[in-house]
């Protein structure tokens, strides 16, 4: 008899390709995915641990959950993710909710899990890291999904890297690299699934290294066996740190035309104090140096970043520094946040600057890279862009799409589809999105 679960996403993209497999394998036990919470039999929050505020709100969901079900029979809920990691049982004593704790590494045994709750209603917490035990699983893992467009696939996890305001490295262990031909396998299932574009995924995508035999695998390697896949039009990846850029990534972007002319590297600061405070490994000048020579292997390549506002330590001439460098790159996205204490991290007990400060400088810093954004979105108008289309919206003859730098694009059409490659005419923008005219109604490929 099928039952019925919900899953809710909290975070990054490895959340949101772990919460597909996660429903692949309810599914496999005869579960059927709900969009609702009504009449639910299991319900699993897959969480984030980045910042303060993201664990916070899975807590009051959590509480709001539990006040929606009071008179009715009480689902089984599931802890997954990166919360669940961090905080295993503890996570039994700060609410009377939850019945199974999950850590990202582990939840490959969650139908068990959950069948042996139903029988004994144990509370019960896994949090091993068996990154082996789970791809080999993942691997022989079918699916009933429907497959997006473009579609998440993660060649890694961990990071040795120990940032000092990171969790990851306790979260989801030490970097793992899974095996070249499983990576592979899954490319090719999810171009027979309508696939189009690829996003390789890691905590430090750029790290991927898997060795066989006399033969090392990396991730230059990965994109070049992809990118044979003739259904595969694009291939993307994300996130990498600076440090573990090769010569052989940096040339995959002048040779390779199925890897996007995008990349999203991230700096954090654009001071060497804050820099080194922040256990980085890498200078400013080492990052523009390698900005410098992915431009060079492509003139077109455009660069987004990821900047935390307000580490201790960070004083004005810091900031001043950070808003240096997004002039001289001139990223055409990316994101910004005050920092965040996690718990357990090096930067954890040391001084905090005031909180009013912190939100000048990033209102400041947010300003100015919205002013360079909406520059590079006047700078398109009239110009012709390939869009890969990737759905319908809710307007009527209304489709969405992505450029090859990640632009969000809207256009009209009456006979577009979902995968298609079709060239639009900008003509407006806004804020984040750009707006343009269907050239022909024909696709490129």
């Amino acid at each position: 008899m099928l039952k019925k679960f919900y899953i809710k996403t909290f975070g990054c993209q490895m959340n949101e390709y772990d919460s597909d497999k996660i429903s692949d394998l309810m599914q496999s036990v005869n579960f059927v995915r709900s969009e609702t919470l009504e009449d639910v039999d299991c319900i699993i929050f897959n969480t984030c641990h980045i910042r303060e505020k993201a664990t916070e709100k899975v807590y009051s969901d959590i509480g709001k959950i539990k006040k929606l079900n009071r008179s009715k029979k009480k689902p089984i809920f599931v802890l997954a993710g990166c919360i669940a990691q961090a905080q295993g049982e503890e996570i039994f004593k700060r609410t009377n909710y939850v019945d199974i704790v999950v850590g990202p590494q582990s939840y490959h045994r969650l139908p068990e899990q959950i069948k042996n709750f139903a029988e004994r209603k144990e509370n019960f917490s896994d949090t091993n890291f068996e990154l082996i035990e789970k791809f080999d699983t993942l691997d022989n893992l079918k699916s009933s999904r429907k497959s997006k467009t473009s579609e998440f696939l993660t060649i890694q996890e961990g990071c040795d890297k120990f940032c000092s305001f990171c969790v990851v490295p306790y979260t989801r262990g030490a970097e793992f690299s899974r095996s070249f031909n499983s990576i592979i396998n899954e490319a090719k299932k999810l171009s027979d699934n309508g696939v189009r574009e690829i996003v390789l995924l890691g905590q430090n995508v750029s790290a991927y290294k898997f060795i066989d035999g006399n033969k090392t695998y990396k991730l230059a390697n990965l994109i070049d066996e992809i990118s044979k896949i003739n259904s595969i039009y694009r291939i993307r990846f994300t996130t990498s740190h600076p440090n573990d850029m090769d010569q052989e990534l940096i040339e995959a972007f002048k040779y390779q035309k199925k890897l996007m002319p995008q990349l999203h590297l991230p700096i954090q600061s654009g001071s060497n104090k804050i820099l080194k405070l922040m256990n980085r490994k890498h200078t400013r000048e080492y990052y523009l140096d390698l900005i410098a020579r992915f431009k060079e292997a492509n003139s077109k390549i455009e660069f987004s970043s990821d900047f935390i506002i307000g580490f201790p330590g960070e004083e004005e001439q810091d900031f001043q520094d950070t808003l240096d460098i997004i002039n001289k790159v001139n990223f055409i996205n990316s994101y910004s946040f005050i920092y965040s204490q996690r718990p357990g991290t090096p930067a954890v007990d040391r001084d905090q600057i005031l909180l009013d400060i912190c939100k000048d400088r990033l209102m400041k810093l947010q300003t100015l890279l919205g002013d360079i954004q909406i520059n590079n979105s006047k700078k398109l108008i009239g110009k012709k862009i390939e869009v890969l289309v990737e759905n319908k919206t809710k307007t009527v003859g209304q489709f969405f799409g992505r450029s090859k730098f990640m632009h969000s694009i809207f256009f009209n059409s009456e006979n577009s589809n979902p995968g298609d490659l079709v060239d639009i005419e900008i003509t407006s923008y806004n804020s984040k999105n750009l707006f343009g005219i269907l050239q022909k109604e024909e696709v490129l490929v």
